[in-house]
């Protein structure tokens, strides 16, 4: 363990130094000629054969420019380090242990050798290692080998070339509506609202389960899918994780919930981000999106819900009995009651009200980073009935966002020769699987520019539905799945695992697909 630990300190700062210094050197060196960015080529720009295989069309694209092969790799490189986080955490977790007995040591000699000073407790190598196994840091922090490489291969120029093309918008979005959504008055008006739903199971946290799970994610497509994921993660953490369920039911809840949310935004437009990119595109109004995906998401989300409810009834019902058992000894009803101070019913209709601005004006940051700033100033006037507004877990989502939008505006070279090559059902398997790897929304995106989509609805459907299907498998396929992530890893031991969110949301992932295939168009 000493020599891995000694190994990893020493690949890290030669990496960051040679990062560091080499970018900065060949900045300096290579003189600034780009205009445009150099980076993202026209399709038209590759010049490919029709004809060619898709690995011919591959290799020219790369031989075009060598950079969208270095990009796909360090994204690559970013999509494998989330799942080494609970390495990174268990190594900081070492590091803090031997700097306290370090401490210890150091402060027994202190006491003989007063001119010997204990040090602060603070470890440096604790806090790298904390960072970079924290989920919603990684795409940022890959940023940094991403950026020098532009640098390397054009100059800095192009990095703020390209940058100034990507479209940031959607995390500074989600960085607001969670930060309203996780608000006292809203998130007690969404608690009072589905605590009459789970009284008809005496509130118990099987019924609460079961309701968190039913409406929340529904509810998604009207408040927006980022909100309705804070809702209920934080729901989900006051109701049911906090009586410290088993392992298995901790990971399958979480796995369900990233399922649901990703197809419950479908009953509107404007809601579900891999519906947002190209709603406007095809001409897809709320009927159209209620009449032909909606309707299918309601009833996977019922099925998936009784599927697991039925495979966990055993844990669920003994969850019950110990919080029964609980209650009973402080002589309360099962679930939580309110005994804080009510809030006065016009705070927490303002508190909707901006909300609703934000969803309503999601299009126009401006707009809604205005109303931000009115809300900031509410929260103020208002602070006896609020909690403390945390801004850090909607920051460090919104950081993770723009590290995956930053990433993924690269891997359009290689996205769209493969959807535009696939049949209807390949091209819905193909868009589930790619969408555990991408974020759902470029998935979608890309699709509406391929023109083959464009008047063909069964390939628009087909790679739609694929998009949202397979929302649910990684952190990084949904946009709201790093909200959820953010707000429940701490009921989980080094974070949620990767292979356990993706194993636990294969199951109502694959009855999912099955009622967007076999249910009518």
């Amino acid at each position: 363990m000493n020599s891995l630990i000694v190994a990893t300190k020493k690949v890290w700062v030669i990496a960051l130094l040679s990062v560091l210094f080499g970018g900065v050197a060949w900045a300096l060196i290579e003189p600034n000629q780009y205009t445009e960015s150099p980076i993202l080529l026209e399709q038209q720009g590759y010049q490919d054969v029709q004809e060619d295989s898709l690995l011919s069309v591959l290799e020219n694209r790369i031989a075009k420019d060598p950079f969208n092969l270095v990009a796909t790799i360090i994204f690559l490189c970013a999509v494998l380090h989330t799942f080494f986080t609970a390495k990174f955490n268990a190594l900081a977790h070492l590091f803090e242990k031997r700097h306290r007995e370090y401490i210890v040591r150091v402060g027994r000699t202190a006491k003989q050798k007063p001119y010997i000073d204990a040090k602060d407790d603070v470890s440096f190598w604790a806090t790298v290692f904390h960072f970079l196994g924290e989920v919603e840091a990684i795409f940022g922090i890959w940023c940094i080998p991403l950026i020098a490489s532009i640098v390397l291969f054009y100059d800095w120029n192009a990095v703020e070339s390209y940058i100034g093309e990507v479209n940031y918008v959607e995390p500074v979005f989600v960085v607001i509506i969670m930060s309203i959504a996780s608000t006292r008055p809203v998130l007690f008006f969404a608690e009072s609202a589905m605590r009459k739903v789970a009284k008809l199971g005496r509130l118990s946290p099987a019924a609460w389960w079961v309701t968190i799970l039913t409406v929340a994610p529904i509810l998604g497509s009207f408040i927006t899918e980022p909100a309705a994921m804070t809702i209920a993660a934080m729901l989900l953490g006051r109701q049911f994780y906090k009586y410290q369920p088993v392992k298995r039911l901790c990971y399958a809840t979480v796995g369900l919930l990233f399922v649901n949310i990703s197809v419950g935004g479908t009953l509107t437009h404007f809601a579900a981000p891999p519906v947002l990119m190209v709603a406007s595109t095809w001409g897809w109004d709320l009927v159209y999106m209620a009449t032909h995906f909606g309707w299918k998401a309601c009833i996977g989300i019922l099925i998936s819900n009784a599927a697991y409810f039925v495979i966990f009834r055993k844990d669920l019902k003994a969850l019950n009995l110990r919080v029964a058992a609980i209650s009973r000894e402080k002589d309360q009803s099962g679930g939580d009651v309110l005994t804080e101070e009510p809030i006065p019913s016009w705070v927490t209709g303002v508190h909707l009200a901006f909300l609703a601005w934000t969803v309503f004006t999601l299009h126009d940051p401006a707009l809604f980073i205005g109303g931000f700033l009115f809300f900031l100033a509410f929260i103020r006037a208002t602070a006896h009935h609020q909690y403390d507004l945390d801004i850090t877990k909607p920051l460090l989502v919104g950081f993770f966002l723009a590290g995956l939008v930053t990433h993924g505006g690269l891997q359009t070279w290689w996205l769209d020769p493969v959807l535009s090559r696939l049949n209807e059902g390949a091209l819905f398997f193909g868009a589930t699987v790619l969408t555990a790897f991408n974020d759902n929304a470029a998935i979608t995106y890309l699709a509406s520019l391929v023109p083959d989509f464009q008047n063909n609805v069964v390939l628009q459907h087909a790679v739609v539905n694929g998009a949202v299907v397979g929302g649910g498998l990684t952190v990084i396929a949904n946009a709201p799945n790093p909200a959820g992530q953010s707000i429940l890893s701490r009921y989980f031991e080094n974070g949620i695992s990767p292979l356990g969110l993706l194993a636990s949301a294969l199951l109502p992932t694959a009855i999912m697909a099955a009622c967007y295939i076999l249910l009518p168009f």
